[in-house]
């Protein structure tokens, strides 16, 4: 199975030919942010749904009490790139609201049911992140 880095270097070689079906039968994006120290982009490799022309991912980094480097780097710039496939695109990042939240988190628990495990985990709401293509 696929993982950190090695996924992130095949997906992008391959246009997601490898990488963009993962484990379970879900499939992943690849998602780069700047990092908010060093300024260098980070890519990683995501769980996805569409939702509308939007597209959703969750910042659960499996339960932990704290957010994963991703989410702390768009809280300090939100704009992104995103690789879907070979789409490759520029994308604004934003927590989805309480309003969105729940139909959302519901959403992307059906193809990822750990998640709802990982939010018993941790006292923090596990954010739900919503990329708007620019």
């Amino acid at each position: 199975m696929l993982f950190g880095k090695e996924h992130v270097k095949r997906y992008q070689e391959t246009d997601g030919e490898v990488g963009h079906v993962w484990e379970n039968g879900t499939t992943t994006l690849i998602l780069t942010t700047t990092g908010r120290k060093s300024g260098e982009q980070r890519s990683t490799p995501l769980i996805y749904r569409h939702h509308g022309d939007d597209l959703m991912v969750v910042a659960s980094h499996g339960g932990a009490h704290v957010a994963p480097q991703w989410y702390r780097n768009i809280e300090a710039d939100p704009e992104v790139r995103v690789q879907l496939k070979g789409d490759r695109f520029t994308a604004r990042a934003r927590t989805a609201t309480a309003e969105e939240r729940p139909e959302m988190w519901r959403k992307m628990a059906e193809v990822w049911p750990a998640y709802d495990e990982y939010q018993t985990k941790t006292d923090r709401e596990i954010p739900v992140v919503v990329l708007e293509r620019v």
